[in-house]
């Protein structure tokens, strides 16, 4: 047993300063952490703006926001507030900053190490390894990113791996992502809404996770001539909004009397309150995906070039370390049915088929309306066989 298994910290400091979704899928990791330590303060700190995913979680008492650009006067107070305040930091990021955080604040870390583990030894892979040098020398246990193999919660999890006398232990139970609190969604919304409903989100935060326009057309068509309500989300960012607008300029009318628009209107905690009483959610490789599986709902999930087996939607109450394959065309586990395209390429865990941030992915494109409406008649017909067991 390590010195460190008998470690009883009174606070601890969690780091997540990227998006929203990775502040989501740190939720199991702090459940299990609660569970160690029962009797501890957890702090989490992050970015202003992604921390609304954390809004009501029981088990964080104090949310410290930063720019994700500080300025002087902001590192300054932030060191003021974080300087040696901690027993533990736990840094679920590899970036150079976040482990400038868990060293100011605390005199013992556990984090994540970024890297390229996959195939011949590279120039990036080397450039990383130096990179990664003088933090596992200020860490006490170290976990290193598989963006294959090895799913995000799983990474995750196992920075608790020093404190348990055997790591198995973080997997013999249900695992689950904790959502945000639910708060009443707009009563605009909300008085429009009509049971049963099906939430899609089309826009992701990169143009090549994006699934074809003509694509998101048909969906709704189909959906609507099955006599569901559809209510499309988005984020407030223009991009997303304009999507949407451009998706429902090709509906006809009759459809389009079947869709509501939330055009951005609905903050993080009033996303949950409208997934859980959805019948089904569509959507890609986004953070409100993992929301929508952390609310329990029925998730179709459209992928391309990300591989599933690292960061697909956790599907809640799954016991061990790898819910997913690799590449499957289609792969239910619980409530998450994880749709990829064809090509032995998939998933390439590039930025699309240019590999940069505005491109296409020919996998996406190849993804068609007819595989989406096949999954999703085989979960609304399993929903129906159920109610009448």
């Amino acid at each position: 047993m390590s010195q460190a298994s008998n470690l009883q910290p009174k606070k601890v400091l969690f780091i997540a300063t990227r998006q929203i979704g990775d502040v989501l899928v740190s939720t199991p990791l702090i459940s299990k952490a609660r569970e160690l330590w029962p009797d501890a303060q957890f702090h989490f700190l992050g970015y202003k703006g992604k921390m609304d995913m954390l809004k009501g979680n029981p088990d964080i008492s104090k949310i410290i926001e930063t720019s994700d650009r500080p300025g002087f006067s902001e590192y300054l107070s932030l060191f003021n507030t974080l300087f040696l305040h901690y027993d533990l930091a736990i840094v679920t990021q590899p970036s150079d900053r976040a482990y400038l955080y868990g060293l100011v604040a605390a005199a013992r870390r556990v984090g994540v190490l970024g890297g390229h583990p996959q195939g011949k030894k590279s120039a990036a892979q080397t450039k990383a390894e130096k990179q990664n040098a003088w933090k596992k020398r200020i860490s006490t246990h170290s976990v290193d990113v598989d963006y294959f193999s090895q799913h995000v919660v799983t990474e995750k999890l196992r920075l608790l791996e020093a404190f348990l006398p055997h790591s198995e232990e973080l997997f013999n139970k249900p695992i689950s992502v904790t959502p945000p609190v639910g708060e009443p969604i707009d009563p605009a919304i909300a008085s429009h809404l009509v049971v049963p409903y099906v939430v899609l989100h089309p826009g992701p935060l990169t143009a090549y996770k994006r699934w074809p326009l003509a694509y998101w057309q048909s969906l709704i068509t189909d959906l609507a001539q099955r006599g569901y309500q559809v209510v499309l989300s988005a984020s407030p960012a223009k991009q997303d909004l304009q999507l949407n607008q451009d998706i429902l300029s090709l509906l006809n009318e009759e459809v389009r009397k079947q869709v509501i628009d939330t055009a951005g209107r609905l903050s993080i905690p009033q996303a949950g309150s409208l997934l859980r009483g959805a019948a089904l959610y569509i959507g890609v490789d986004t953070s409100i995906t993992h929301l929508a599986a952390a609310c329990n709902t029925p998730t179709i999930a459209l992928f391309g070039a990300t591989p599933p087996t690292n960061f697909g939607p956790w599907p809640n109450g799954f016991i061990g370390k790898q819910p997913y394959q690799l590449r499957a065309r289609s792969q239910t586990v619980g409530n998450v049915t994880i749709l990829q395209g064809p090509g032995d390429c998939v998933p390439c865990r590039k930025a699309g088929c240019l590999d940069r941030s505005d491109s296409y992915s020919e996998c996406l494109d190849l993804l068609e309306p007819a595989q989406v409406m096949a999954a999703v008649d085989q979960i609304l017909r399993s929903k129906i066989g159920r109610a009448h067991v």
